[in-house]
């Protein structure tokens, strides 16, 4: 497995984190997936406590990413620093 890309979005109070991680299988196409964690942050000036996380296949990931975005969340590179 090998880890292709990386995504951050926080919401509109800037008290919820996701990360989605893109992971390419390369023996079998077929099986890249998408990892997302969700967090929470206390302060800005901390690193987020990460609650949980789900493994989704790569088209769902992208399609909550896409609802999410529509929602009001944003894109974020703040907390990519402190993992």
């Amino acid at each position: 497995m090998k880890k292709t890309e990386e995504f951050f979005l926080i919401n509109k109070q800037r008290n919820r984190l996701k990360r989605f991680r893109k992971y390419e299988n390369i023996s079998h196409k077929d099986n890249d997936f998408m990892e997302i964690d969700f967090g929470y942050i206390f302060r800005t000036s901390t690193k987020p406590v990460w609650k949980g996380s789900k493994i989704e296949t790569v088209e769902d990931g992208l399609r909550e990413y896409a609802e999410l975005l529509k929602e009001g969340w944003k894109r974020t590179n703040l907390y990519r620093k402190n993992l």
